[in-house]
């Protein structure tokens, strides 16, 4: 899959794609800011529940506040493309008008262009994607992490939460607000509390590497194909933003 800085590299070179192809159709456009990152960090923090006790005593289930205010403030001064649905910009850059200021719109408009000029397709590693997806399903139906998510909801009970599995209590519709609640901290403090005790991100994390390492075994042609792909978009991206 593809790395954080290779996405990013592919993202600034798709600024660059949509705003020369703008400026051709003789529109003035400026690209979205990048909006502050929230709540997980990598690929696999988060992926099997909360694991920052401190974090949990103050947010129960719910991310950074500074992280929160940092992106709900990005989003409110207008992290967009400062387009509207229907204005020329807009269609221009979706395809949705043939023409601006008497010159072509390109086939799936500015951002069309940009996409197909990086291969936009190939980065979004389908193939990876879908077997990652579908060891994180198979994984919790192994013998080790089927016990260890009963250890766990055992554990749970003892002080008074009713939760088969891990990611049930995370995804409670009672913790849904955008303020936790006491409530929340308690069960969050809880919930990290017996994951300790039965090691179940350790065993669950262990249960799905085994079943990825023997997908990519299983599909190597794929994921190889796949890679060089992507390989081609990050160094057609990378000349686009030097210019070379």
């Amino acid at each position: 899959m593809p790395t954080t800085e290779e996405m990013s590299q592919l993202a600034q070179a798709k600024k660059i794609l949509i705003s020369d192809c703008m400026e051709g159709l003789g529109l003035a456009w400026a690209p979205a800011p990048d909006l502050p990152r929230v709540g997980p960090k990598t690929l696999t923090d988060w992926r099997y529940g909360i694991h920052d006790e401190g974090l949990a005593a103050v947010r129960g289930y719910k991310v950074d506040a500074a992280e929160q205010e940092a992106y709900d403030a990005a989003v409110e001064k207008g992290a967009v493309d400062g387009s509207t649905a229907n204005s020329i910009d807009a269609r221009a850059l979706e395809g949705r008008i043939e023409k601006v200021n008497g010159r072509k719109v390109p086939a799936g408009g500015c951002v069309g262009a940009a996409n197909n000029r990086i291969d936009a397709d190939a980065v979004q590693a389908r193939t990876a994607l879908d077997l990652a997806n579908a060891a994180f399903v198979t994984s919790q139906r192994e013998a080790e992490v089927v016990q260890a998510f009963a250890d766990w909801s055992a554990c749970m009970k003892r002080d008074g939460y009713d939760y088969k599995e891990p990611l049930n209590a995370s995804d409670d519709p009672k913790f849904a607000s955008d303020k936790p609640s006491s409530q929340e901290i308690a069960t969050a403090t809880t919930d990290i509390a017996c994951r300790k005790r039965t090691d179940v991100a350790r065993i669950w994390f262990q249960a799905e590497s085994r079943l990825q390492k023997q997908a990519i075994e299983d599909h190597a042609e794929d994921l190889s194909a796949e890679r060089k792909k992507i390989d081609s978009a990050v160094r057609t991206a990378s000349e686009i933003v030097t210019g070379t």
